[in-house]
Parts: structure tokens; C-alpha cells; sequence
């Protein structure tokens, strides 16, 4: 069987790592949470006091170690996947996200990770920048009120479901209009809603799209 890349993208709250990783089960395969990755050095620049004026560059990125082993984030070789979470990175990951610096330099280390192997990646640009050529593209969308409620029931954020909802707007606001690879649908992936779908049917629907020899 060849290796092949499922490159699944869309907005916060969207289900997008939940998805990928039962998938990433289903199928036997491994799985790179990307935005992980962007939370884990928010959290760095959070810690060390690094603003979004300051000159973020490659001598300063290529200091800071991140790794992704058994489903746990790892900065500077320390268990952070708990801190990540926090609202406080949340709430900072997008201008994070939206540095040139960064964005080159997490997208090697992306690529690098996923170099022979099949593999699924989730984020925002995923099948337009990271795998352009990726097998298998899907964008996985719900409506605002489904993905606060989401968030809401995860109990990750003290915020009332209609506060998680503004800032999920907002920062499909940000994301999608930022001029560094901006969050958006590729051209040749499948879009499925899953607002009024389970976790199960998400996953068979994605499977379905799949070509036999690589599901078996």
C-alpha cells in the first residue's frame, strides 16, 4: 500500500482533531495535530513575554523545541498539552498564527514529520500550503452556535456559550482574512457540515470518499 496524506482543514470548533483522531484509529494510521503545534509556541511567547511587534525570526524560532509523541504536546521537551488549552493561549493563537516566521517554520517541521508515512494533518491550511498535492482533502465546517455549544460542553472555557460564540466568529474573522495563508476551503476538497452529524458519521462519510486499497 503507498503512503498517502488526509489533509483535513476548517475553522475552530469545527471537530477537526476529534475527527482526525478517531480517523487516524479507524484507519491505523498516524495523525499531527497542527494547531497544536501553534497553541505550543503561543504558550512560549506568552511565557516569555514575546509581543507581536517584536522581531520574530528564524535564529529565535529554531531555539524553541516542539514535539508531538503519543497524542501529547511537548515545548522544550516539557508535557504542555493541559497549558495549551488554557483561554489565555486561545485567545493570542491567531496573531501567533498569522506571523510569517512562524508559519514557515512550523510548516517545515510539519512536512518533515509527515515525510513517508500515511499520515492525516489537521488545521487551517493544511490542503492549500502545507499538502497542496495531499490525496485526500476534506473542510470540515458547523455552524457558530454548534461549535460554541462544543466548546462550551468540553468545560475548557469559563465563558457563557453566546461569549464563546462571539469569539468564535471573530476569529474566523481573523483567520480567514489574514494575509498569510488565510483559512479556506481548497479548491479540490470535500466539504462536509458536521453540525448535525456524530463523530461516527463524520468519519464513515470521509472513509466513503477513500479509495478502497487505502481503508482496508
Amino acid at each position: 500500500m503507498n503512503n498517502y496524506i488526509i489533509a483535513i482543514d476548517g475553522p475552530s470548533g469545527s471537530g477537526k482533531s476529534t475527527i482526525a483522531n478517531e480517523l487516524s484509529k479507524k484507519l491505523e494510521i498516524s495523525y499531527l495535530n497542527t494547531g497544536s503545534m501553534y497553541r505550543a509556541l503561543t504558550l512560549y511567547f506568552l511565557e516569555n513575554n514575546i509581543k507581536k511587534d517584536e522581531n520574530i525570526n528564524k535564529s529565535l524560532l529554531e531555539k524553541i523545541n516542539i514535539d508531538i509523541k503519543n497524542n501529547k504536546v511537548y515545548l522544550n521537551n516539557k508535557d504542555v498539552s493541559l497549558e495549551i488549552r488554557d483561554s489565555f493561549v486561545t485567545e493570542n493563537v491567531s496573531w501567533v498564527s498569522s506571523i510569517m516566521a512562524v508559519r514557515e517554520y512550523l510548516v517545515k517541521l510539519q512536512r518533515k514529520i509527515a515525510s513517508n508515512k500515511s499520515i492525516i494533518l489537521d488545521g487551517r491550511d493544511i490542503g492549500t500550503v502545507v499538502f497542496p498535492n495531499a490525496k485526500y482533502k476534506f473542510y470540515l465546517d458547523a455552524s457558530p452556535e454548534i461549535r460554541a455549544r462544543r466548546r462550551f460542553e468540553q468545560k475548557e472555557i469559563n465563558k457563557s456559550i453566546d461569549e464563546i460564540k462571539d469569539d468564535i466568529i471573530k476569529r474566523d474573522y481573523i483567520d480567514s482574512h489574514r494575509e498569510i495563508s488565510p483559512l479556506k476551503k481548497a479548491d479540490d476538497a470535500y466539504v462536509i457540515d458536521s453540525s448535525n452529524l456524530s463523530i461516527e458519521e463524520v468519519v464513515s462519510k470521509i472513509i466513503s470518499y477513500m479509495d478502497k486499497e487505502d481503508v482496508l
